[in-house]
């Protein structure tokens, strides 16, 4: 499966405990990174500053679903269950 352009939604529904440049913590779940672009792009794809989660997603229709809501819905899901 191709990534939806826009959508974003791996950029906002899961936590990302890696730091990154101006996100030292990483950030919460749920919350839209600070590299997501308004129009939903990674400022920091194929750059060495992104985290290692980031580049190693591979969108998947069992987590992204069929539209930008349902991955959401779908990641901020699996967030929830994987939670320690």
């Amino acid at each position: 499966m191709q990534c939806r352009v826009g959508c974003g939604a791996c950029c906002i529904a899961p936590s990302i405990s890696s730091a990154m440049p101006g996100m030292p913590q990483g950030k919460p779940a749920g919350q839209r990174c600070a590299h997501l672009t308004p129009a939903n792009l990674c400022e920091l794809f194929n750059r060495p500053e992104r985290p290692a989660v980031c580049s190693g997603f591979r969108a998947d229709p069992e987590v992204c679903g069929s539209s930008r809501e349902e991955a959401i819905r779908l990641l901020g899901w699996l967030e929830q269950a994987t939670v320690a």
